[in-house]
């Protein structure tokens, strides 16, 4: 009795990667998509992070902060976060107060981050 040889055929493997093939062409957008969306998440939850320590510190102490790094000395924040869209925490763009143009206090704070979000707003807006 003679045994074939087992094994598969070239037809059978270029099915098998075809499907695979449509496969990614359908997850590896939707990856990407899921990942801008979760910086997105994280860029508003850092900013309001921030806000809401440069509200407690004009709260204790009657004046601004002058930079982020005050915040950090003063443990009002551990540390500053990085931007989750430029990857660094040395593009955040500090806001002086209205009342106040020209001042170096910090008011509010905004990404330095190029581009716009998935709502089409730009980053730099939020």
């Amino acid at each position: 009795m003679a045994r074939g040889k087992s094994g598969f055929t070239l037809i059978e493997l270029l099915v098998v990667m075809a499907v695979i093939a449509t496969l990614l062409t359908i997850a590896v957008p939707r990856y990407f998509q899921h990942l801008d969306r979760a910086r997105e998440a994280s860029l508003r939850e850092s900013l309001a992070v921030m806000r809401d320590a440069i509200d407690k510190f004009h709260g204790d102490t009657g004046r601004y902060p002058e930079t982020l790094e005050e915040l950090v000395s003063k443990r009002y924040l551990r540390k500053i976060p990085p931007d989750p869209i430029t990857e660094s925490s040395d593009t955040w763009v500090a806001v002086a107060p209205p009342d106040e143009p020209g001042q170096r206090k910090l008011w509010d704070v905004r990404s330095g981050a190029e581009g716009h979000g998935a709502n089409g707003s730009d980053y730099a807006t939020w």
